[in-house]
């Protein structure tokens, strides 16, 4: 069984900030992420019921989420990802041999 994991980027309630909603389509847990502090931490809370691996994420988002806010995403999760990797050694992606 694949796991597979979805994140819906949203505006918060009171719509002045955005969050995630990172759903587990094994199990359909839901949990709302208000920084990616707490994405990161819920994605490892749950990952670890599957061992860590998790097989895939599919990122969506909410039409009315302005362009600032995913650019404010996608440069904290890339600052995660350099984090990551200078810990690690190695790049988390893998480039296939062509």
């Amino acid at each position: 069984m694949a796991v597979i994991f979805e994140s819906l980027v949203k505006l918060n309630e009171d719509r002045t900030a955005w969050c995630i909603e990172l759903k587990d389509t094994t199990d359909n847990r839901v949990v709302i992420c208000n920084t990616l502090e707490e994405y990161q931490e819920q994605m490892k809370e749950l990952g670890d019921d599957y061992g860590g691996n998790i097989d895939q994420v599919i990122w969506s988002k909410d039409d009315d989420v302005p362009f600032h806010f995913m650019d404010e995403i996608r440069q904290g999760m890339a600052n995660i990802q350099a984090e990551i990797e200078e810990k690690l050694g190695e790049p988390l992606i893998k480039k296939e041999d062509t």
